[in-house]
């Protein structure tokens, strides 16, 4: 009896330090698990650091804005540019309004150049027109008695009622009524004896120091018409005869393409 009871008593002993021994073993090995999955997230977090940080939104580099250089301040080779254009875009416009004035006339042009010709020649024709109608009325007043104050063929004119007569309806501005205002007149051009042509006015001092007071109209050829004095006719006289080279003080163009009406 006594030796069942000790050897039950060594059995329960060697059990009792089977699981003393046991239960130490098994902490070691948790901790030691715990230590293995330590580093594990450790490398996990070390791995996924780096992923969150790229989904960042990285900021783009934003593009350089360029300033608008005011006009004022282009250098001269862009505003000459500038000019040009502007130019060419008036020719234009000037063309494609001659066009559409030729258009009624029923003539064809087909550049700027042309137009500018047809136009020109137009304006030509229209001052030769003219030129001759003041020439004819002129003419036709030639043995007409001079008359003071006169201005009409049914009454007979003075010097400068001539002109008047000649002039008045075909250029665009008003013509004085008298010799010296007429020599003064700023819409008629001074020209030199040399280039005198057929319709200029002649101007001479015969009476007055300080004043034109007589006038005619150059013909061509050396001589103009005149209207001369009270008991003389509406005559053409030599301008190179020496009384009228005496008193010879100047001309002026009445009539341009310009001034036509």
């Amino acid at each position: 009896m006594r030796l069942i009871i000790t050897l039950s008593i060594l059995a329960f002993m060697q059990l009792f330090f089977n699981v003393a021994e046991a239960a130490p073993h098994r902490h070691v090995n948790a901790t030691a698990h715990k230590s293995a999955r330590k580093p594990a997230t450790d490398d996990n977090r070390r791995k996924r650091k780096p992923l969150k940080t790229a989904t960042k939104r990285s900021k783009q580099p934003q593009p350089h804005k360029i300033k608008e250089i005011p006009q004022k301040n282009l250098p001269r080779s862009r505003s000459t540019q500038a000019r040009k254009l502007a130019q060419s875009r008036m020719t234009q416009k000037k063309y494609y309004s001659s066009q559409k004035v030729l258009a009624r006339h029923k003539i064809r042009i087909a550049s700027p150049h042309t137009a500018a010709m047809v136009i020109s020649a137009t304006h030509h024709q229209k001052y030769q027109k003219a030129r001759q109608t003041a020439m004819n009325k002129l003419m036709n007043q030639l043995g007409k008695p001079y008359q003071w104050g006169g201005t009409s063929p049914h009454t007979g004119f003075d010097c400068s009622g001539l002109v008047y007569y000649a002039y008045k309806d075909l250029v665009k501005f008003k013509i004085p009524r008298t010799a010296n205002e007429m020599y003064h007149l700023r819409d008629a051009a001074p020209v030199k004896r040399d280039s005198l042509q057929k319709g200029d006015l002649v101007f001479f001092r015969i009476h007055h120091r300080g004043a034109a007071d007589h006038v005619g109209v150059y013909v061509g050829n050396g001589k103009f018409i005149q209207s001369p004095r009270t008991g003389k006719d509406i005559q053409i006289t030599d301008l190179t005869g020496e009384y009228w080279q005496k008193h010879y003080i100047g001309a002026r163009r009445m009539m341009t393409p310009n001034s036509v009406r």
